[in-house]
């Protein structure tokens, strides 16, 4: 009996509450080392679904993907965004340091194909990473990507409205951000595996990606016809 409740007790699904448990599970760091130090695995859960709802957009969300996206993208692993409210603009991506030729952004025209464009990303060897702006989602919709998320080994950032913050989620990490200032992000982290939530994180930030409303020739761009088999 004593080998199953130490087995149980190791596994990072199991939480105790006196601790927060760290999980053996795979992880990319945030490049934050605040941040990291209050994620299981200190970092990005691979994966699994993470939710960062900002309580507006453009408020620096961006910058805590950055070191992730540079990484990632430098190992020649593919960042996809779908349906962003902007264009990425790529000089400040490629001044960050940032491989062009790994973003690729992709617009679709209805929540059916942006949850099957979700879901073919992550199941894809290539990508390293799925940014998203879903519209409207359900909370059989986010299972549906949770379960995607977790037969890859990808990252997945869903981007959602603050409002949804107080809405239950089986995602797997749920970041609240809010503006503190121009240095500065608020995190909130909501829900984590094996720990209490945490409350106002100040993490430094440096403000360097923005995504205004021109075109940028030099992200490709979706979207392309479907080939549903």
């Amino acid at each position: 009996m004593s080998n199953i409740i130490d087995t149980l007790i190791n596994d990072a699904r199991v939480w105790q509450a006196r601790q927060q448990k760290q999980t053996s599970a795979p992880a990319e760091s945030t490049g934050f080392a605040l941040l990291d130090e209050h994620l299981p695995g200190q970092g990005w859960p691979r994966g699994a679904l993470i939710e960062c709802m900002p309580e507006a957009l453009g408020i620096g969300e961006l910058q805590l993907l950055l070191p992730a996206i540079k990484r990632l993208t430098g190992t020649r692993q593919a960042v996809f965004w779908i349906d962003p409210p902007h264009i990425p603009y790529a000089p400040a991506l490629a001044r960050a340091g940032v491989d062009l030729n790994r973003i690729i952004q992709v617009s679709t025209q209805s929540r059916q194909d942006h949850l099957w464009t979700l879901e073919n990303c992550l199941r894809s060897s290539a990508t390293g990473l799925v940014i998203a702006w879903p519209d409207q989602m359900k909370r059989s919709d986010i299972r549906r990507i949770q379960l995607a998320a977790e037969s890859g080994d990808s990252l997945c950032i869903l981007f959602r409205d603050a409002r949804h913050a107080d809405n239950s989620s089986p995602a797997a990490l749920r970041l609240k951000l809010a503006a503190s200032d121009p240095q500065h992000i608020q995190t909130d982290i909501l829900k984590r595996r094996g720990g209490w939530p945490v409350q106002a994180l100040k993490i430094p930030i440096t403000p360097v990606v923005t995504i205004p409303d021109t075109t940028t020739a030099q992200v490709i761009q979706g979207p392309w016809p479907e080939q549903r088999h």
